[in-house]
């Protein structure tokens, strides 16, 4: 008999998944380094890089019962990341720091060097040779394109929706074929 969950998790495959993981692991480093400890900016950064990745996975692990669960999550993921980006911003501003625009040749350099095989490898290599400002623009960098892989899978998550429905539009069509189903049996 087949049933009417679908599989959930598989997030650990998700390319988006692994990028929030290194900007967690990257926040983690520039909030020790950085910030100084105690201050509500540094609780603030290294909850919001947990929270960009732990709801990812939540969100997964929430699609088995509920479309409604995994879409909201994935939105608070991504919600989370933009208040990340934020905070990188302010601290380079704060810190009358250079952000690299999107030509920046450093920012060039940077878009190539994360796509790189080298950086899959070991992307926390470079973290104890950065300096604050090389720092905020690769987490700038990488928030930049885990938020757009995040705009991506949820207008995926939405597509699933609309084609499969929700929790109960589910149940209630597996009832149906088994109903069905045992009146064709029953029938022969």
């Amino acid at each position: 008999m087949s049933g009417f969950l679908p599989k959930g998790g598989g997030y650990r495959r998700l390319r988006v998944f692994r990028v929030t993981e290194i900007i967690y692991d990257l926040t983690m480093i520039f909030s020790k380094r950085f910030i100084r400890q105690g201050s509500r900016t540094r609780d603030q950064i290294e909850q919001a890089a947990r929270s960009g990745r732990q709801n990812i996975a939540e969100g997964s692990a929430a699609s088995v019962t509920s479309k409604e669960t995994e879409i909201k999550l994935t939105n608070v993921a991504k919600a989370s990341l933009e208040e990340l980006l934020l905070d990188y911003e302010d601290y380079l501003r704060q810190n009358q720091l250079n952000q690299w625009d999107k030509g920046h040749p450093r920012t060039l350099k940077l878009r190539e060097y994360v796509k790189s095989q080298e950086f899959d490898n070991n992307p926390l290599r470079y973290a104890d040779r950065m300096n604050d400002e090389e720092f905020c623009n690769l987490c700038i960098t990488l928030i930049n394109q885990a938020t757009y892989m995040l705009r991506r899978l949820l207008e995926t998550q939405q597509q699933q929706f609309l084609q499969s429905g929700g929790i109960k539009e589910q149940m209630y069509n597996a009832r149906i074929n088994y109903r069905n189903n045992l009146l064709r049996k029953l029938g022969n």
